[in-house]
């Protein structure tokens, strides 16, 4: 197993180009099947899970790759976000493995779900749902208590690196180019161009145009290639540690959030409040938690994502039902033989009986 398992990493590394865009063009293959035949959301679903995960291991050996290397130099550097997820991974081991368990529960939620669907009653698979939602809170609380410090998503560092600028390895050690590269040598200078050593005059119709703007100020050419904060400050450091108990109050509230949602929904509630406890438990959590200073441009952003993700009750509920259903619907029907939108509106027509089966497309 571990002979094959290296002859993969072996594989992956020589070929991570094509592999990075075979991946690529399988993702958008997964959004364009449901709807297309039966059980089709089943297969999008299981190759998405299938990719998600791949790809995870991808970028962890490919980061492990592009570390040990000597030749590897990344053209940007790496994101606040990378910087603090991957030194945490590095310092802490509970850390990694909780994080890779959360994200690994992430990629295949959505396909337990509908696997359950299809083999159990209601009641079982909003059993499945809460356990999986229960090990999601177990895992972020653990990864709270480990840092002390806000959570961020995905808790593991993202590829930020093209696959290209990794270096593949001498080409000694390659047998397909080392039959196809010729060995290089320096070319010559014919004999009756050595003794021309007087340049020819240049021709005024080769003669570049004067420039019409004045050159870049100096400030304006340094100032973004200058060092920030948060350029400097230690990768955990880039986020501060939770100091009072409203600002802890307000972690685990955001924590345990979609545990309660997805209990009142297992209940078979018909009515407003799973939905109604849940957006009030959002913004009680964001009224409590702390205000980030201008420097703490990670958990900034972290912020900014939660308050977007607020619209995602669009989706949910009885504001799912009553409003926003009918007004895609509405649209959609309108629109069905428009040019070009005529396609985004058969796409909206498969997605929406998804979005009314399964909790996960939706879930917060």
């Amino acid at each position: 197993m571990s002979s094959a398992l290296a002859h993969y990493e072996s594989f992956l590394v020589a070929h991570v180009s094509t592999i990075s865009s075979l991946e690529s063009t399988l993702r958008s293959i997964t959004w364009i099947l449901p709807g297309r035949f039966k059980d089709a959301e089943l297969a999008s679903e299981a190759l998405s899970a299938i990719l998600n995960v791949m790809s995870m291991y991808h970028d962890t050996l490919l980061a492990k790759v592009a570390q040990t290397d000597p030749k590897y130099k990344p053209l940007i550097p790496s994101s606040p976000h990378t910087r603090y997820t991957r030194a945490w991974c590095d310092k802490d081991t509970r850390y990694k493995w909780a994080a890779r368990a959360l994200e690994l529960i992430r990629f295949t939620e959505l396909l337990l779900e509908m696997g359950l669907r299809r083999k159990v009653s209601r009641k079982t698979r909003w059993r499945g749902i809460v356990m999986l939602e229960v090990l999601k809170v177990l895992l972020r609380l653990a990864l709270l208590r480990i840092t002390r410090r806000p959570l961020v998503a995905p808790p593991i560092p993202e590829r930020e690196f093209d696959p290209e600028n990794i270096p593949a390895g001498s080409d000694t050690s390659s047998p397909t180019l080392a039959a196809t590269s010729p060995p290089s040598s320096v070319l010559s200078t014919p004999e009756h161009l050595k003794n021309n050593h007087i340049a020819l005059p240049t021709h005024p119709l080769l003669t570049p145009p004067p420039p019409t703007h004045s050159p870049m100020p100096v400030e304006e050419y340094l100032l973004p290639k200058a060092l920030t904060t948060s350029s400097v400050k230690a990768p955990t450091s880039l986020i501060k540690p939770l100091s009072s108990p409203k600002e802890w109050l307000s972690e685990v509230i955001y924590t345990i959030r979609p545990l309660v949602y997805a209990v009142m929904l297992s209940s078979g509630r018909k009515d407003n409040k799973p939905l109604m406890t849940a957006l009030a438990l959002e913004l009680l959590a964001l009224n409590l938690r702390r205000v980030p200073s201008p420097s703490s441009a990670l958990e900034r952003s972290e912020y900014a994502r939660r308050d977007r993700d607020i619209t995602w009750y669009l989706l949910r509920g009885s504001i799912w039902d009553t409003w926003t259903r009918p007004k895609l619907e509405s649209f959609a029907n309108k629109t069905a033989h428009t040019p070009f939108v005529g396609i985004f509106s058969a796409f909206v027509k498969d997605w929406i009986p998804l979005i009314d089966e399964y909790y996960y497309y939706t879930a917060p």
